[in-house]
């Protein structure tokens, strides 16, 4: 784990809100990256294991749950969650490739991925989550949250944000037709 960077360590919760912590956790990691109030090396190692962990844990876990099980939430719905999550791997994979922080091309990196990240929370806050609390139950939604944060941080623990681990998943979402080809 990346010190004095705040990774949190969910334990239980509704899933719901352990998700929306999470996005307001990137979007304050994104900010330090894009400013630089931060050590930018140990901030986009944490984002990065954060960033996958969670992606990679509503997949095995919340998506599954979330498929055909609310009138509000579509397949295409999840589907596009599944897709942005890739898209966001394939920005990340850009930052993380960068030699240095000061140069134009990791500020624009940085850039990018903050706008695939924000596009991303909006849909996903949207279209999955606000639904998913009126529609699924109060139970539910809480035994979610300790599955998601459990694997969550097992792959946190795992440092699944390295960069040839990013390059893996990158590789599997093409394998799997996930990124459009440049």
């Amino acid at each position: 784990m990346t010190s004095g960077i705040d990774l949190g360590r969910p334990a239980s919760g509704d899933v719901i809100d352990l998700i929306s912590d999470d996005h307001r956790r990137f979007e304050r990691l994104l900010a330090q990256l894009r400013l630089g109030t931060a050590d930018r090396n140990a901030v986009r190692r944490a984002f990065a294991d954060v960033l996958v962990a969670h992606g990679t844990a509503e997949e095995e876990v919340v998506y599954p749950a979330l498929r055909g099980s609310t009138t509000d939430i579509g397949d295409h719905d999840v589907d596009n969650g599944v897709e942005e999550h890739a898209e966001s791997n394939e920005a990340l994979l850009v930052v993380l490739e960068i030699a240095g922080t000061e140069s134009t091309g990791f500020a624009d990196a940085v850039e990018d991925l903050s706008n695939v990240v924000a596009h991303h929370i909006a849909e996903e806050e949207l279209h999955l989550l606000e639904p998913a609390r009126t529609e699924i139950s109060t139970r539910v939604r809480w035994d979610l949250g300790a599955r998601w944060a459990r694997r969550r941080n097992e792959l946190v623990d795992q440092r699944c944000g390295a960069v040839e681990s990013v390059r893996q998943v990158v590789a599997r979402a093409q394998q799997r037709g996930l990124l459009q080809d440049a």
